[in-house]
């Protein structure tokens, strides 16, 4: 899975939901994860497990707390009253979002993948605020028609605070996921991971053109 660029906090999220008889009784985590990699001696199992890792740093930086700290959003809708249509990725409209911050928060790049094509918008912004990611979610949404804006799937970050005004100008209904949980938003987790893998911080937000991944 980690060749395949996926995220510790994804795989340990699809071995939930996957019936492998050695892990019935056990919990996976992404910290076990991390810790069976960097545990492993310098040789080239560790060095190609820890490529595949989307920083690729050799040592891990020291976790800071364990508290959310981007802030509450208000009335946000839990993405488990989201539509069971969504899941099956058959019916286009469903989306996938994300911001993904510049050097000092300066700019910011705003990301939506569409679940049933692929599609992916790169949305550049002005910042990191939830003004700017109303503006720049908007104005994406705005270019698909109104029978491709059903739905889309964010994270908890307080940029998406102004969600209620995207929805009511844009027609497009926005659920959370729960905390900690980058599994739920998979296809959009991806594009971020290979966005900041091809792009440094310093350059990766200098333009940014709408664009088709698939």
């Amino acid at each position: 899975m980690l060749k395949k660029y996926l995220s510790p906090e994804q795989i340990a999220g699809q071995l939930k939901t996957m019936d492998i008889p050695s892990l019935r009784d056990a919990y996976v985590c992404k910290e076990t994860i991390y810790t069976a990699i960097y545990a492993l001696p310098v040789g080239q199992l560790r060095h190609e497990l820890i490529h595949c890792l989307r920083h690729g740093r050799s040592q891990r930086k020291p976790r800071i707390g364990g508290v959310d700290r981007r802030g509450q959003i208000p009335e946000r809708v839990s993405i488990h009253l989201r539509p069971p249509e969504v899941d099956k990725r058959v019916i286009p409209g469903h989306w996938e979002g994300d911001l993904i911050k510049g050097k000092g928060n300066a700019s910011a790049v705003g990301t939506l993948v569409e679940l049933t094509s692929g599609y992916v918008m790169l949305v550049k912004m002005n910042g990191a605020t939830a003004t700017a990611a109303e503006e720049g979610f908007s104005a994406a949404l705005n270019r698909m028609l109104l029978s491709l804006r059903k739905t889309m799937t964010y994270d908890q970050g307080k940029e998406m605070a102004r969600y209620a005004e995207i929805t009511q100008n844009m027609g497009v209904d926005i659920y959370f996921c729960d905390p900690h949980s980058p599994w739920q938003r998979g296809a959009n987790e991806n594009i971020n991971g290979l966005i900041r893998q091809h792009f440094t911080k310093e350059n990766r937000l200098v333009s940014a053109q709408p664009s088709r991944a698939g």
